[in-house]
């Protein structure tokens, strides 16, 4: 912000002062110009904005990734051929996990190596009461279950207390109905990012990865994904890897599928680590 302007005097100086025996008043007529009368003010019309489109169906609802693969094959000529050489993704409707227990889980994957999460996540799963006897664990993670475990008990089975207290703040606002399954299901992307995002240890990236791979929104961009934008790169054979804010114009014309555009961008670098590896292990 620029330096505030200064008057050319200082607020207690007296205002200057003018030689009143040499000051004179005109009293010279002057020729008055009618003006016509102001015409009223007209109201211009204001355009109501456009209705949002109606949400896509997720894509495990029946149809819907044929659907996708179909826009996306005539959208993209270059991700058509990554789409071709690719086995299909599946997003199944079932078994699905509670959007709670969804979260709970992604907390404690958090900066660990699958193995080691998967580890923690079974020790998890024996804390909590009746999780045995439930048809798939689902029904047993509630946020009443893990309000009631221990820290030193999460501490026991190898949760940091940093994520100990992640998941108490989770399963607080789920208890006290600021979350709730009913409320996910109903937020658009936006509303629903800027809301999960309030918990503590869930960022954006977390946020992204529910709404694909638990919710199966058709149209989330993980823009911030290492692994989409070195796709992205290879795949437009760019110079340099494109910034987060670059990657909606970059990947606009996958839109309202972009879920499954970000998908085949893992899978384009999964095979070209590969190749790379295999390529390695013929030349060593």
């Amino acid at each position: 912000m620029g330096r505030p302007v200064r008057s050319r005097y200082p607020a207690d100086a007296p205002p200057p002062v003018t030689d009143r025996r040499t000051t004179k008043i005109s009293f010279r007529s002057r020729k008055i110009v009618k003006t016509a009368p102001a015409k009223p003010l007209t109201t211009t019309a204001v355009t109501p904005p456009a209705p949002a489109p109606p949400a896509l169906p997720a894509l495990s609802s029946p149809g819907e990734l044929a659907a996708a693969l179909r826009h996306l094959h005539a959208a993209d000529p270059l991700l058509s051929a990554v789409i071709a050489s690719t086995e299909a993704p599946t997003f199944t409707a079932s078994p699905s996990l509670a959007a709670f227990h969804s979260l709970a889980r992604s907390i404690l994957y958090q900066q660990l190596t699958t193995s080691a999460a998967a580890s923690i996540y079974a020790r998890f799963l024996s804390l909590i009461p009746s999780t045995a006897a439930a048809a798939a664990a689902s029904d047993a993670v509630t946020p009443t279950a893990v309000l009631a475990l221990a820290a030193t008990d999460l501490r026991a089975i190898g949760v940091s207390a940093r994520k100990a207290s992640y998941l108490r703040d989770l399963a607080t606002r789920f208890a006290a109905g600021e979350l709730s399954e009913s409320a996910i299901g109903a937020m658009d992307e936006a509303a629903l990012l800027a809301e999960l995002t309030r918990v503590k240890g869930i960022g954006e990236w977390t946020v992204h990865m529910f709404m694909i791979f638990s919710l199966h929104r058709p149209d989330v961009l993980p823009c911030g994904d290492l692994g989409v934008r070195k796709g992205v790169q290879e795949l437009y054979k760019l110079k340099a890897l494109p910034k987060p804010e670059e990657m909606a114009a970059l990947c606009e014309r996958w839109r309202p599928y972009r879920s499954v555009g970000a998908w085949y961008m893992w899978r384009l670098m999964e095979g070209k680590g590969a190749a790379a590896k295999k390529k390695g292990n013929v030349n060593s």
